[in-house]
């Protein structure tokens, strides 16, 4: 078996938000500023030390406050005081944001099926997923170029964004993004960059 190339570089770990009470209820959220709701308090409590123990030397976080709240008691753990960066939002989702996905379903069953396949671009009002591939892979170019060597950074975010900025990040092709499961609540995805200069997927929904 070849061996597989040595971890030497930076390492950047994505983090999805704590659970919401719409979370809970299967409520679309998209840009809507929905706030943790206690078992995501609690979730970004319990993942605090673990992200705490890879030493990041800083956490940067989508402006939402469900990403907020995350990112603050992460980085406090961790001794950092957080930044916020819309570019680390979660997809604008226009008209269907504040639907839960039963009122989807009885609304439009179509529509319903078209969104749980994640083919979002016919949605009215909506951010291309493109768009939000781009600028999500565009702010974690950013997050590395600020990495010392054997550093580690930290990105609070969204889901789907993270999802679709990922596979961007790591030059995949954008449908490639659908084959991803979701990221549960205070899901980590966990990139490394090898001696090659190249970025990797080292770990998926931690």
């Amino acid at each position: 078996m070849r061996a597989s190339t040595p971890v030497t570089g930076r390492r950047i770990v994505l983090l999805r938000h704590g659970r919401t009470a719409w979370n809970a209820e299967r409520r679309i959220q998209g840009q809507l500023d929905v706030e943790l709701d206690a078992t995501g308090v609690e979730q970004a409590r319990v993942v605090a030390p673990l992200i705490a123990a890879l030493e990041p030397v800083l956490v940067w976080s989508s402006d939402l406050a469900r990403a907020r709240q995350t990112a603050e008691i992460v980085a406090k753990e961790a001794g950092l005081v957080p930044a916020y960066d819309e570019r680390l939002r979660e997809f604008r989702l226009g008209d269907y944001q504040g639907l839960t996905h039963a009122e989807l379903d009885a609304r439009d069953p179509a529509a319903f099926a078209r969104f749980q396949r994640g083919e979002w671009d016919a949605i009215p009002g909506a951010e291309a997923p493109r768009d939000v591939s781009a600028r999500f892979a565009a702010v974690v170019t950013d997050l590395a170029a600020t990495l010392a060597p054997g550093e580690t950074g930290v990105a609070v975010s969204h889901g789907a964004a993270t999802r679709s900025g990922l596979v961007s990040f790591l030059g995949w092709p954008l449908e490639l993004a659908h084959d991803l499961r979701a990221l549960g609540n205070c899901g980590r995805v966990v990139l490394e960059e090898r001696s090659t200069g190249q970025w990797a997927l080292a770990a998926y929904n931690l």
